[in-house]
């Protein structure tokens, strides 16, 4: 059994796919932990939401963790029209891969799946999560903030608050060398987002996986067609 986790898909089927059943060859024996973003910015958000949500009912072990563009898809789905919903671009490339016009015509499935994720995990050695933790707050208290949680991008990691567990989260793009240093050095938190979306970009335009228990990355390339995004600023 290997235990496998990976992030912020948005949208990227194939180099999704491609990942799972080539380079992982993932089996049912094995775990799956995918740390949010599935929706937004790329070709094809409901694609992944229905491979996702295919996973169980063929025998494999996935869980997945909410991120901030599933929160903003389904405020927008659910009317909250004073939530910020992502760039008009990526609106458009989200709501034509659903076949609908306005968020609020999206399929009650896909919602209440989005719904029903959690926005952390702890499983043995590491704690999991999309964006990370407040940690000059206190310990629980941290644990019960979903926005932080799908949010933030900088804090200071204090492993004592998790118990001594590791770290794993996305939503910041990383240059792809970055995170492959950083696993090499076993850091006690660790970002895997290595911006598989942003197809511009050289440095990033990977999803990366990382084995639990070997510490062993696997990055897949960006093997999408052709989509409107801009290049991501270094």
């Amino acid at each position: 059994m290997a235990r496998y986790v990976t992030t912020d898909l948005h949208g990227c089927l194939l180099s999704f796919r491609e990942l799972l059943e080539n380079k992982l060859r993932l089996t049912p024996a094995d775990e799956l932990y995918v740390l949010g973003d599935y929706v937004n910015k790329g070709p094809d958000s409901r694609g992944v939401l229905d491979y996702l949500m295919a996973l169980p009912g063929r025998g494999y072990r996935v869980q997945c963790l909410r991120g901030n563009h599933d929160q903003e898809l389904l405020d927008a789905a659910r009317g909250r029209t004073e939530a910020l919903w992502a760039s008009a671009a990526d609106r458009t490339l989200t709501l034509q891969s659903f076949g609908v016009t306005a968020a609020t015509a999206i399929p009650e499935p896909y919602l209440q799946w989005l719904e029903a994720l959690p926005y952390q995990l702890d499983i043995p050695g590491f704690t999991l999560v999309h964006a990370g933790f407040d940690f000059r707050r206190p310990a629980a208290e941290m644990r019960r903030d979903p926005h932080t949680m799908m949010n933030i991008k900088q804090f200071t990691f204090d492993a004592s608050r998790l118990q001594g567990r590791r770290l794993l989260h996305g939503h910041v793009p990383t240059p792809a060398a970055e995170v492959a240093r950083q696993v090499r050095e076993k850091a006690g938190c660790l970002g895997l987002d290595t911006g598989c979306v942003y197809r511009h970009n050289p440095e990033l335009r990977h999803l990366a996986a990382l084995e639990l228990d070997s510490f062993h990355l696997t990055l897949q390339p960006n093997i999408e067609p052709a989509y409107a995004i801009a290049q991501r600023p270094g």
